[in-house]
């Protein structure tokens, strides 16, 4: 706690005072938004550790079934059958404001609805042990792009957590109780400097009185 460095006069007292009520309003406002982020956070990281879990779960699914496939199928067919996807995928990119923290939002868009042209070869010379692995994928996909979406999340609001959580410690640790300090100083100023002039003031007139009446 430091005391600022200014002119104790009733100018700046006043000026400090407003200073301390819009300190005080903004300190507030930013723990309010530290909470909230907190509270937000803490729904992303459990989606997050959800959605991890399913998606490595999913992966080791598909895994199994292609360490069949291609333990039963020759690797040229197996080549073959992967290389031309029927489906496509685009991905539109867009942004949501949550606190003032502009988190991506990831909407994918499919060439075709047939949920068979998942698919990319005929069934006559492929493994079941294929079309496992290539569902697997298909229904772990749409979980991978919110995890994507989700762990960037939660790391853009790690750091305005960290950010806002600086500042709300500035404000209460320092700025503030700076402020309490040098308003405490100037208005203990002020008052012995009125003290001193109404003392001034009384010897003034007293002394006045004291020479009239010898006057008189």
């Amino acid at each position: 706690m430091a005391r600022l460095n200014v002119n104790p006069t009733r100018m700046e007292l006043t000026k400090l005072k407003k200073k301390l009520v819009s300190a005080r309003r903004g300190h507030k406002l930013l723990k309010d938004k530290r909470d909230e982020l907190m509270r937000q956070f803490m729904i992303m990281i459990r989606e997050n550790r959800q959605l991890r879990s399913e998606v490595e779960a999913g992966i080791s699914e598909a895994n199994r079934y292609m360490a069949v496939a291609g333990s039963v199928m020759q690797r040229e067919v197996l080549e073959t059958a992967l290389m031309l996807p029927k489906q496509e995928v685009e991905l539109d990119v867009s942004e949501k404001n949550v606190m003032s923290v502009e988190i991506p939002v990831f909407n994918t868009k499919y060439r075709t609805s047939d949920s068979s042209d998942i698919y990319s070869y005929g069934m006559a010379f492929t493994s079941i042990d294929l079309d496992g692995a290539v569902n697997a994928l298909s229904d772990v996909f749409p979980k991978m792009i919110r995890l994507a979406e989700v762990e960037k999340a939660c790391q853009l609001m790690a750091d305005e957590i960290e950010k806002t959580r600086r500042r709300v410690n500035a404000l209460e640790h320092i700025m503030i109780p700076d402020y309490e300090e040098t308003i405490k100083f100037i208005t203990m100023k002020l008052s012995e400097n009125e003290r001193s002039t109404t003392t001034s003031l009384m010897k003034v007139k007293d002394m006045v009185l004291k020479e009239s009446h010898n006057y008189h």
